[in-house]
């Protein structure tokens, strides 16, 4: 049998307990910020790199837009004087019996960024809106 890497169209959202289809998830990453040292006393005209504080790229989410579904406007008006409802989010990558594979575990997310669709009257696509999220934290499983 072959061994081939994973396709990337198959996958879920779940937050605050519903599973959400979106068209496109982008952001899953991390960095890890060096810290640079230097000791007076070195022999060596060089600085020690050790790493620091992670930073985490925020995550943008886009769907299509439907009729009565305002999940999106919910979530971003719970901003009220410095308050959020923040939530944990899983994003799984499913195999074909949409069992997950690799799986994104993001901690205290909350948006920053709703955008709804742009209009074009000859256009020929589906109306598509976005979210973006902030998030404290991102663990990545592959199973």
């Amino acid at each position: 049998m072959a061994n081939y890497p994973l396709p990337k169209f198959h996958f879920q959202v779940e937050w605050g307990g519903a599973s959400i289809g979106f068209t496109e998830v982008s952001g899953l990453d991390v960095q890890t910020d060096p810290i640079e040292y230097r000791d007076g006393a070195n022999p060596e005209y060089v600085k020690t790199k050790m790493p620091g504080m992670q930073k985490f790229s925020n995550i943008t989410m886009k769907r299509g837009t439907f009729k009565g579904d305002n999940e999106f406007y919910s979530w971003w008006n719970t901003v009220a004087l410095n308050t959020i409802e923040r939530r944990n989010v899983t994003i799984s990558l499913l195999n074909e019996n949409h069992e997950p594979v690799v799986v994104w575990k993001v901690k205290n997310a909350w948006p920053i960024k709703v955008q709804s669709t742009d209009l074009k009257a000859d256009g020929n696509e589906v109306a598509i809106e976005s979210i973006e999220l902030v998030h404290e934290g991102l663990v990545i499983q592959n199973e």
